[in-house]
């Protein structure tokens, strides 16, 4: 296993639960993530074309490895109903040995 820094959790919401899980399930299935946890009923309060916006959405907890974020940026746009979703990542400083073993055994390329 590398060092926890060499996994990413990545924040992807969408508009409703049949998206996020067809994102997920892409994604998983192309071993770009090795899990993506669905979280139904974020309210989100936002600026769009000079307008806030308050709506519902789903967030995706994306968790992955620092190489495959640009091909899981790349799929969310290719899938995503949005003009302009959020796809951002957040580096990982520690995590069980086990998980991270069991992340970098889950996702390619791989990061063992």
């Amino acid at each position: 296993m590398k060092g926890a820094e060499a996994f990413r959790v990545a924040l992807v919401t969408a508009g409703s639960d049949e998206e996020a899980a067809r994102i997920a399930r892409a994604l998983v299935e192309e071993r770009l993530a090795a899990c993506v946890n669905i979280i139904p009923g974020v309210r989100s309060i936002y600026r769009w074309q000079g307008k806030v916006e308050d709506d519902r959405e789903v967030l995706m907890v994306i968790k992955t490895n620092a190489e495959s974020f640009d091909k899981i940026e790349e799929r969310v746009r290719a899938l995503h109903s949005y003009e302009v979703p959020e796809i951002i990542s957040l580096r990982i400083d520690r995590g069980s040995e086990p998980y991270l073993d069991w992340l970098a055994g889950s996702v390619f390329p791989s990061s063992e």
